[in-house]
């Protein structure tokens, strides 16, 4: 098995949860995606990315770049039998991981729930350079009825909404809609909402 299958094999065996969660990892962003063949490509290609610009590869630099430091800055010779820390280069190592993620905000223009130290200096760098959209993502258009209604995404990997639905007709209910109404009319009650409750009475229509 190649070294490019095996990683893929290993997303495609995971369920939606999993992949969300490994998305939010190496994406660096939030999705409800439920679309596995999307979220394994948009994963694969942001592994990639990261591949390709890492730290240990030289970049080119769109700015001059640093001069070497001075032979005073230099640190004392290390004690015999220590160990030297490895040296980091470019523009963002001198960064904590807290003032990268404050530079992905100033330049991306959104905060990252993102860890990965080398994907926030490929997206600052994409972003700079104006390959990769900025700002905060636009909300998702809210569909609504001609009755009115509007219509609400809920996503559920495809065992979990299985067991729902045979739940819910075991129960005697007519449908899935009536179910999540009764559900939420309950839960109201039970959090002290009685008014809020009576909005989801039965439908009549």
């Amino acid at each position: 098995m190649s070294r490019t299958t095996a990683p893929k094999k290993k997303l495609e065996s995971m369920n939606l949860t999993e992949l969300r969660a490994r998305y939010r990892e190496v994406v660096g962003e939030e999705t409800r995606s439920p679309n596995k063949k999307s979220l394994i490509r948009r994963i694969e290609e942001s592994l990639a990315a990261q591949k390709r610009r890492s730290p240990t590869r030289r970049v080119a630099a769109t700015a001059p770049s640093a001069p070497p430091p001075a032979p005073a800055a230099q640190a004392d010779t290390p004690a015999e039998g220590t160990q030297q820390p490895a040296r980091q280069r470019g523009r963002f190592a001198s960064m904590s991981l807290q003032e990268l993620k404050e530079k992905y905000r100033e330049v991306v223009g959104r905060p990252t729930g993102s860890s990965n130290v080398a994907y926030l200096q490929w997206k600052i760098r994409e972003a700079e350079a104006g390959r990769v959209p900025v700002g905060p993502r636009p909300e998702r258009e809210v569909k609504v009825r001609e009755d009115g209604k509007r219509v609400i995404p809920l996503s559920f990997d495809a065992g979990s909404l299985a067991a729902l639905d045979k739940a819910w007709r075991n129960a005697g209910m007519p449908s899935r809609t009536e179910f999540f109404r009764r559900a939420i009319r309950r839960h109201l009650v039970d959090m002290g909402a009685p008014e809020v409750a009576a909005l989801f009475a039965p439908d009549e229509g």
